[in-house]
């Protein structure tokens, strides 16, 4: 099982808004290397729910993979603001993994606290610049900031 951190706006769509749907489309994304991470995905990886954009930013819950890549199908939706003329139903450019909630954590793991973390030196959410939506975590980073709880 691999594991990884996804990021939303909460005012997008919000931990609670994936507890109260269960499972949702993780749809929308336009930045090639999270695209690329979104298609090493496998049914069971972990993921580390993030609220970004927000008050205090930070990891609020955890869910779970449970298909593998396919086309994101609101590329192909001239209405959506995903919308990508350039991209076929032959030779799609975009992907989107379903994600399943599992639980709310006890208490935000703020980024702040990530950062000033001397284990977690390597987490690629915390580089300066980062603005990937989906990004990998390793075993050890994901068992620290959970142990963080």
């Amino acid at each position: 099982m691999n594991h990884w951190l996804m990021k939303s706006e909460p005012d997008e769509f919000s931990i609670d808004e994936l507890a109260r749907k269960k499972s949702e489309p993780w749809s929308g994304v336009r930045n090639y290397q999270a695209r690329n991470y979104l298609r090493e995905m496998r049914k069971g990886d972990g993921v580390l729910f993030y609220h970004s954009s927000c008050a205090e930013p930070g990891v609020v819950g955890i869910a779970s993979v449970t298909t593998a890549a396919y086309a994101d199908p609101t590329q192909f939706d001239p209405k959506s603001d995903y919308f990508d003329a350039k991209s076929t139903q032959a030779a799609p450019r975009w992907s989107l993994v379903e994600v399943k909630f599992k639980r709310k954590l006890k208490r935000v793991i703020a980024l702040a606290e990530l950062k000033d973390r001397k284990e977690l030196q390597g987490l690629t959410l915390i580089r300066p610049g980062n603005r990937l939506s989906v990004l990998p975590v390793t075993a050890a980073q994901w068992d620290f900031i959970l142990g963080l709880e």
